[in-house]
């Protein structure tokens, strides 16, 4: 099923993000996180690719594993960045071949050993590039992208962050993404900037429940997060303790996403990071809002 045919629902629901594995050693381990988390029954779920699409081939083992064996519609992440055109084409085929209806388009991020090299020389340089090639290759994927509420980190600013999501939105997204955040109201106002531009495809806030302390600093380091001093306060009181910490956490997240059901949000997707456990007691937490 198509993630756009899900949102025209308009009914509140949860989905989940998972990784794939980076090695095959690992890939049993995965496989068995990631259909816990597909039991709950979310609305959708989406499985990342790995930089440069080194575990590309697992991200499509997931992504069909889950739709085959559970009936969850399965978002299957691309990159862009450090591949040619024939590669990403190549695995175009490979999304269609799996039965796979919905593509994350992201440009991904820079390998170290091309962050100095002649830009000129590549393929793709934006996610807008890989929307317009979904586009061209004639199937009829359900495109999704990303969006960062606060800016994202390679912008000058918010106006011009927005002038190419809507670039990216033209091309063919029908659906955006948010990076992590941690302040609704940076959302809430994200949305309103957003909506005065043009922009009216659905935006669906990504949630990351911080489990342990340690997932703060790279959190920051991934998306520049603005931690609130709320949570902050939360962090110095229970980071040390982590049972403690894993219950503030959830609690963090669950808050948010009440907050953000409550503001007319109807789907809000789950960063679980491959832990079965965090993304149950989050959707128990919302059990009667979402009536399961």
């Amino acid at each position: 099923m198509k993630i756009s045919d899900l949102l025209k629902k308009n009914t509140l629901s949860l989905s989940f993000e998972v990784f794939p594995p980076k090695t095959e050693t690992s890939f049993e381990s995965v496989k068995n996180a990631t259909e816990e988390i597909a039991k709950l029954r979310p609305s959708f779920m989406s499985v990342t690719y790995g930089a440069g699409g080194g575990t590309s081939r697992y991200t499509l083992d997931i992504a069909k594993n889950i739709k085959e064996l559970y009936g969850v519609p399965s978002l299957a992440h691309l990159t862009c960045v450090s591949s040619t055109k024939e590669t990403v084409r190549e695995r175009i085929n490979d999304i269609k071949s799996a039965g796979i209806q919905n593509v994350m388009a992201l440009r991904g991020d820079i390998p170290e050993d091309m962050k100095d090299s002649d830009r000129k020389s590549w393929s793709y340089h934006y996610a807008v590039e890989l929307v317009r090639e979904l586009k061209d290759s004639g199937n009829d994927f359900c495109i999704g992208g990303a969006c960062y509420p606060e800016i994202h980190p390679e912008s000058s600013n918010q106006k011009e962050d927005i002038f190419y999501l809507k670039e990216k939105v033209d091309a063919g997204c029908e659906f955006l993404t948010t990076q992590m955040f941690f302040d609704n109201n940076l959302l809430y106002n994200f949305l309103y900037k957003i909506r005065e531009s043009g922009i009216t495809v659905p935006v669906i806030p990504g949630v990351m429940p911080i489990t342990n302390a340690k997932q703060v600093e790279r959190a920051i380091s991934l998306s520049g997060s603005f931690m609130p001093q709320r949570f902050k306060s939360l962090v110095d009181k229970f980071g040390g303790d982590p049972d403690a910490m894993k219950q503030a956490g959830i609690a963090y997240a669950t808050d948010q996403i009440i907050d953000l059901y409550a503001n007319g949000i109807t789907n809000v997707h789950v960063y679980s990071m491959n832990k079965p456990d965090v993304a149950e007691k989050i959707q128990s937490n919302l059990s009667d809002i979402l009536g399961k």
